[in-house]
C-alpha cells in the first residue's frame, strides 16, 4: 500500500527480489492542475506496467475488507499511502501490517516527515520500520536506520536517499521477523514529535524571516509545492515562483530593505533578516521559468523593488 514515488522504490524492490505481490493498493486518482488533468501516481504507473493487481479504494467500507480478506495476505507492507489503516484491515493477514516511515520515530510522526526534517534544518533523519496499530505511526519498532541529511539536499534528494536505505533495512526486516528473531520494542511517546500536513500555500516566502529558514522552506518544498512571493509592479500583484536559490551570508556594505531586491556581484538577491537570498531561476505565473539575469533584463524595474 503506497502512493508515492518512496512508495514505487519499496514496490520496485519486492518485484526485483520476487516477493508474491497479490495486490497493489494505492490512493484513488486526483486532479491535479488548473485544468483537471487526471494524473496517475507512481505507484499506480508502476503496477499497470508490471501488471500488478491494482485497486483504488475510495474508503475501507466492507465491500474493501472483503476484498482484501478474499486475497488472504501474510503481511501488509505501507510506505507512505497516505492513509490510517483501521483494525479490522490490520487483523487480516497472520502477520500483520508493517510500516516504512521515512523518520527516526518517534521524531516526525504523521503525513510529511522527509519536508519537516528539512523545515526544521536538521542533520539527520531517518527511516523507521514498524509493527502498525491503530494509531498514528505509533507501532512498535521493528528496525531503524540513520540518514545524512547533506546541506545541498532537498525533498526529492532525500527521499531517494531514505528510501535506498529503506529498502534494505525493510528486506532484511521481513526475513528476520518471519524467523521469529525479531524482540519489537515500544516508542517513547514522551519524545514523539509531529510533521505538519504540507499544502500548496505553505510555499509563500515571508523576507522577515532569515535567509536560512528561507533556504530550507525551499529544500523541503522541491519540487511540490514549491516557494514563491509576490511583486507589486504597476498596481497588480503578481506572484513569482523561485525555482532556484541558494542563501547569502557574507557582508552587505548597504543593507538593504527586508524583501528589497538588488544587485551584487553580477548576481541578484533579495534582503531577508540574518543574510540575503540569490535568486538564480524565477518564473512568472503562466510563463516559463528563466534564469534571474534574463528576467532582469525583461523587467529592470524588478531591482530596488520591494518584494512581498
Amino acid at each position: 500500500m503506497g502512493t508515492s514515488a518512496f512508495s514505487e522504490k519499496i514496490l520496485e524492490a519486492f518485484i526485483e527480489n520476487k516477493y508474491n505481490i497479490v495486490a497493489v493498493f494505492t490512493q484513488p486518482d486526483r486532479k491535479s492542475n488548473r485544468e483537471n488533468e487526471v494524473k496517475m501516481n507512481p505507484v499506480k504507473k508502476f503496477s499497470l506496467a508490471n501488471k500488478l493487481s491494482l485497486f483504488q479504494p475510495e474508503k475501507f467500507d466492507d465491500a474493501a475488507t472483503n476484498e482484501i480478506k478474499n486475497l488472504k495476505p501474510d503481511m501488509i507492507i505501507l510506505a507512505a499511502y497516505g492513509r490510517i489503516l483501521p483494525e479490522k484491515i490490520l487483523q487480516i493477514p497472520g502477520f500483520g501490517g508493517i510500516n516504512v516511515h521515512a523518520s527516526l520515530l518517534p521524531e516526525l510522526r504523521g503525513p510529511s516527515p522527509i519536508q519537516n526534517a528539512l523545515l526544521s534544518g536538521h542533520k539527520e533523519t531517518g527511516v523507521t520500520i514498524i509493527q502498525m496499530d491503530s494509531g498514528v505511526d505509533t507501532g512498535d519498532v521493528l528496525a531503524q536506520k540513520k540518514v545524512e541529511i547533506e546541506s545541498g539536499d532537498n525533498f526529492e534528494t532525500l527521499s531517494g536517499k531514505i528510501a535506498d536505505a529503506g529498502v534494505k533495512l525493510l528486506l532484511n526486516t521481513i526475513t528476520v521477523l518471519l524467523r521469529g528473531e525479531i524482540i519489537p520494542k515500544k516508542q517513547d511517546n514522551e519524545k514523539a514529535t509531529l510533521s505538519q500536513l504540507i499544502e500548496r500555500g505553505d510555499g509563500r516566502i515571508f523576507w522577515d524571516e532569515q535567509a536560512t529558514k528561507i533556504y530550507n522552506k525551499f529544500r523541503a518544498f522541491y519540487p511540490w509545492p514549491g516557494i514563491f512571493c509576490f511583486w507589486k509592479r504597476d498596481n497588480q500583484l503578481i506572484r513569482i515562483k523561485l525555482h532556484k536559490i541558494h542563501p547569502y551570508f557574507k557582508k552587505i556594505e548597504n543593507k538593504s530593505k527586508l524583501g528589497e531586491v538588488f544587485a551584487i556581484n553580477g548576481q541578484i538577491a533579495v534582503q531577508a533578516a540574518k543574510g540575503a537570498i540569490i535568486l538564480e531561476q524565477m518564473q512568472i505565473e503562466g510563463k516559463k521559468a528563466v534564469p534571474a539575469i534574463e528576467f532582469i533584463n525583461g523587467y529592470p524595474d524588478f531591482v530596488g523593488s520591494i518584494l512581498s
